[in-house]
């Protein structure tokens, strides 16, 4: 595709959420690799990035104009290439106040699915004490612990659970994958 190319199909956008060291950048690169052997157009975002700025803007703690601001400016480049589907991972991205940002970079109407990745306290600690090797373990496991709760009590009914204990990425983004219906006879999209 040209890069004046736009996509007239509807926007979609598979939001997989969770506390830290739930998997959701594993599962949702495996759900890319699925999706890129099918020959399916995505683009892939890890939200986590798009507002690490400190110190934080004025009057915006939580960086959320700058993390919008810089997925509007990615979503522009995608969309001028034709996709309309997007992979997006971020630990709080599944919750209601979220949809918003969504429907005002990637148009009113989008289709969104949202899948919350769950693990127990002990899941979690385990994955974060073999990926956290610096000085933030014990932050991130606090962390971990109040967003799993603010994401069990405040995620829409919508919102699929899927558990991530003792689970392999390729059975779990099988499952993610399989929510979105991305995936039609013989892979077409």
């Amino acid at each position: 595709m040209n890069a004046e190319a736009v996509s007239s199909e509807r926007p979609e956008v598979l939001l997989i959420g969770g506390r830290a060291g739930v998997g959701k950048t594993t599962v949702g690169w495996e759900v890319s690799d699925r999706l890129r052997a099918e020959g399916i157009a995505h683009a892939v975002v890890e939200g986590d990035y798009l507002g690490q700025v400190h110190p934080p803007p004025a009057g915006d703690p939580h960086c959320a104009a700058i993390t919008e601001a810089n997925l509007a400016a990615m979503w522009r480049n995608f969309a001028a290439l034709g996709h309309h589907r997007l992979v997006y991972t971020n630990t709080v991205s599944v919750l209601p106040r979220s949809a918003p940002m969504f429907e005002r970079v990637l148009g009113t109407g989008v289709r969104i699915v949202r899948v919350l990745l769950t693990a127990t306290d002990a899941t979690a600690v385990e994955r974060l004490s073999a990926r956290e090797i610096g000085s933030a373990l014990d932050r991130e496991i606090a962390g971990s612990a109040r967003k799993a709760r603010l994401l069990d009590e405040h995620a829409p009914p919508d919102t699929v659970r899927v558990a991530t204990d003792g689970r392999t990425v390729v059975e779990i983004a099988s499952e993610v994958l399989a929510l979105t219906g991305w995936r039609g006879p013989a892979g077409e999209p």
